[in-house]
């Protein structure tokens, strides 16, 4: 009975130290959190800061369950049961939730972002918040945007020195019709494949290669199955963190705001260890056997040429959103 008391109290001083009502305000809860893929990849760190800073904030009321590897189901599985309310977060590509909200597909836009910065403004900025509120109408609530970083293609047999090698190679895309488009466009064979059955494609020699970013490629050991990796930096992929609508909207304005707080710590912990783990990732790659090669300044300028098109086919469909991204980061090169 003394140590139940000491943990109340304990609980108590937390909640209040947060500047928190009251513990009645905070139900007993777990909450489901899943990610695609393994141990290492960059959403991990700020998983487990989240996590920690909802039980800090909740007193031990809240706990967070983190569900990794695919666990839980595809990204569009996991999806669907967070919009049930079965799973109750998840954190997964922005342009994956372009089925939702036709805005975010412009983060799969090739080329968008010059660097990291950039995209932080824009995601953290007005348009980034304007998009993850129209979620709500889909049954999503928008908490923060994570970083998954600049993309790369991998390959088997083939090296990529220059653009014209990509061509006749069977890549596996995120199923979604930008990266189709832009595959195409290089010559290659696009095949759009749940991320966690990438590795066995790989292994079994269905698709010659995939893109993803660095830290990615390490994680899921990738040398294993492919021997060339091209620094491309083709794409830039925030990633959002979203909550189930259905799931929030029981919860008690607190809770709300330990969530919603929680995850805003979660960003500057992930990007920065994100970014601060792309050269070791690199020396990962090199250490087991992985060829990397960077592309000349000339056959970046003609891989970004051959994917115009792609983006101005896709800028049609999306309306003001392209139109407000390039002026703000118009502002930004000035």
């Amino acid at each position: 009975m003394k140590r139940l008391f000491i943990k109340s109290v304990l609980a108590t001083v937390a909640l209040a130290a947060c500047g928190l009502a009251s513990a009645q305000d905070i139900k007993e809860r777990t909450i489901k959190f899943g990610l695609n893929s393994p141990e290492g990849h960059p959403a991990v760190a700020g998983m487990r800061k989240f996590a920690s800073a909802v039980e800090a904030k909740s007193g031990g009321k809240i706990k967070v369950q983190l569900f990794l590897n695919g666990s839980l189901g595809s990204d569009q599985a996991t999806l669907s049961a967070l919009k049930g309310g079965t799973v109750e977060m998840a954190v997964m590509n922005s342009g994956i939730l372009a089925s939702e909200v036709k805005a975010l597909e412009i983060f799969d836009f090739p080329f968008l972002f010059a660097n990291e910065k950039e995209a932080d403004a824009i995601v953290d900025g007005p348009i980034g918040q304007k998009m993850h509120a129209a979620l709500a109408d889909r049954g999503i609530v928008g908490l923060s945007y994570w970083e998954l970083g600049f993309r790369n293609i991998t390959t088997g047999k083939k090296v990529i020195t220059k653009v014209d090698d990509i061509a006749g190679l069977k890549l596996r895309v995120i199923p979604n019709a930008i990266n189709v488009d832009w595959v195409k466009a290089l010559g290659a064979n696009p095949t759009p494949l749940p991320f966690p059955e990438v590795y066995a494609a790989l292994e079994q020699g269905a698709i010659d290669g995939q893109e993803n970013p660095i830290a990615v490629i390490a994680a899921n050991k990738f040398w294993e199955v492919q021997k060339n990796v091209a620094l491309t930096n083709h794409q830039y992929n925030p990633q959002s963190v979203i909550f189930s609508k259905k799931v929030w909207d029981t919860m008690s304005a607190v809770e709300k705001k330990i969530i919603d707080e929680s995850a805003d710590e979660a960003v500057k912990a992930q990007r920065e260890a994100n970014r601060a783990a792309l050269n070791n990732n690199l020396e990962l790659l090199k250490k087991n056997g992985m060829n990397v090669t960077t592309l000349p300044a000339a056959e970046i300028a003609k891989l970004r040429e051959k994917m115009k098109p792609v983006i101005d086919k896709h800028s049609a469909a999306l309306g003001t959103v392209v139109a407000d991204v390039q002026a703000e980061l118009a502002k930004m090169r000035k």
